[in-house]
């Protein structure tokens, strides 16, 4: 099932502090189901050895690679240097907080086998653990997001590339690598999937490669700094590919817009937007389930509105 002198796929997990995720991963990488194609796994271990360089050695199952950046660099500079490292025809980015199915690189190999190139997304479902916070908030934004996903069309699906995708080598050849002026959270992915698109290859949803992401959200406030750092990431998009087919920034229409563009002057930072999350973290127990969810629908959508904004300007504000 692991990689011999050959393997089929290579699997990137680009990972900054993940020592504790990274079990979870391994072992599910390593019930792979009879049949599967050989495959290896290389960890980029981006700029902080928590343990992980160790605890990957000790792995006898899959024994991976890891590869130690000196500084933490950021997640595209570790999933540029995984891919170029890699040795398989059928490139897989897996990020370190999935656990994945045992069909999960079968389902990727099985669908790049097909003439021409393709795209291949392995959707994620968010695995939130019980608090005020997921019972008002992250429970339903992630079954709006599996229900979005599913829906969207085959000519929009580049907005889904993210934490788990493939391509074969000789589209990474083609399309090249994931580009460095994204250096907060977000966006990188997103960038990669419109290339894919705007070269002609298609994008297509692998079922069987669904898998489970245990590393959400936990807060509001954790949620609404991830927004706003989003919004910001979303505006470098937009600077490089003003072309692209994607809505204008809205706060949205009526008193709700009202209220998210009245909130989100007062975000000029993520630290700021932070803030505005934990407001909302310490009324969630205090108020019923529905208000809490408009508490919190405010804070991160006022956030990534507020992200957009001050990326448009060029200053990506984080403190």
């Amino acid at each position: 099932m692991t990689a011999g002198p050959d393997p089929v796929a290579s699997i990137v997990v680009p990972s900054y502090r993940g020592v504790e995720r990274l079990p979870a991963l391994l072992d599910s990488l390593a019930a792979q189901q009879e049949g599967t194609p050989p495959f290896e796994v290389i960890v980029v271990v981006d700029g902080m050895d928590d343990g992980s360089v160790a605890l990957l050695e000790a792995e006898r199952r899959l024994t991976p690679r890891s590869i130690l950046l000196q500084e933490n660099r950021g997640r595209v500079t570790a999933l540029n240097t995984g891919f170029e490292a890699a040795r398989g025809e059928v490139l897989i980015r897996c990020d370190d907080d999935l656990v994945v199915p045992p069909t999960y690189v079968a389902a990727h190999v099985e669908a790049h086998s097909a003439d021409g190139s393709v795209g291949v997304v392995g959707l994620t479902r968010d695995v939130h653990l019980p608090s005020p916070y997921a019972r008002a908030y992250g429970e339903d934004a992630a079954a709006r997001s599996t229900a979005g996903a599913l829906a969207r069309p085959a000519g929009e699906r580049w907005r889904l590339w993210a934490a788990s995708c493939s391509i074969g080598r000789s589209t990474w050849d083609q399309i090249g690598r994931y580009d460095l002026r994204y250096r907060a959270y977000g966006w990188e992915d997103i960038d990669y999937g419109y290339r894919l698109h705007r070269a002609g290859i298609p994008i297509l949803l692998a079922p069987g490669a669904t898998a489970e992401h245990h590393g959400p959200a936990r807060t509001a406030s954790a949620r609404a700094r991830k927004a706003f750092e989003s919004g910001a990431a979303r505006a470098t998009f937009l600077r490089l590919h003003p072309e692209a087919p994607l809505p204008a920034p809205s706060a949205g229409p009526g008193p709700w817009g009202t209220a998210v563009r009245t909130t989100a002057l007062g975000l000029t930072t993520a630290r700021g937007a932070e803030r505005a999350g934990t407001i909302a973290d310490r009324l969630l127990p205090r108020v019923p389930v529905p208000v809490g969810r408009k508490l919190v629908a405010l804070a991160v959508e006022a956030a990534g509105f507020a992200g957009t904004r001050t990326g448009s300007r060029g200053t990506g504000a984080t403190s």
